[in-house]
């Protein structure tokens, strides 16, 4: 008796292929965190002390360029953040006289932060929530750097960038 017929199949025609590019080998799936965008920031923590002026705090915002002040106490502990917007909440308040006050008047005393290992993607959203610009980074509660919107946003436009970069050399060849 014969053996069962089978058709000719087009799977029988095909050979192993190889490919050089793929989409797992052009793109990462990886997620970026907070230690990942440090690395090319300057660290550098511009701080200010709870007993000194508003005056003293927006000569240091001006000359530095920044939007907040992160406010340690005299062992360089986190006390306290001092945002551009604290300041103008309190010029609206006591207007022509808000420069002599002291910062411990007009922190924000409760400070989101975050780590190096959290995901930036976390981080972003809990500013965006919080409606925050500036959050603290704390390794082992010590203060190793001050991270913005603004770096999370340019960091992550710069990931999708080459990302795309990625997936259109996958696709062209």
């Amino acid at each position: 008796m014969p053996e069962s017929y089978r058709p000719h199949l087009r799977k029988d025609d095909e050979h192993a292929r190889s490919a050089s590019q793929s989409v797992s080998t052009n793109t990462t799936a990886s997620t970026a965190l907070v230690k990942d965008l440090l690395k090319d920031k300057d660290r550098t923590v511009h701080a200010i002390r709870p007993h000194q002026t508003l005056h003293e705090a927006v000569d240091l915002l001006r000359d530095h360029k920044i939007g907040a002040l992160v406010v340690t106490d005299a062992n360089g502990m986190l006390a306290g953040i001092l945002s551009e917007r604290d300041i103008v909440r309190k010029l609206a308040d006591a207007p022509g006289k808000t420069l002599p006050h002291r910062v411990e008047e007009v922190m924000t005393e409760e400070v989101e932060t975050c780590t190096p290992d959290e995901p930036l993607v976390t981080v972003l959203m809990r500013m965006t929530k919080g409606r925050f610009r500036h959050m603290p980074v704390l390794e082992d509660e010590k203060l190793v750097a001050l991270v913005s919107i603004g770096d999370v946003v340019y960091y992550r436009l710069n990931e999708l960038e080459l990302e795309a970069l990625q997936i259109k050399q996958l696709i062209v060849g």
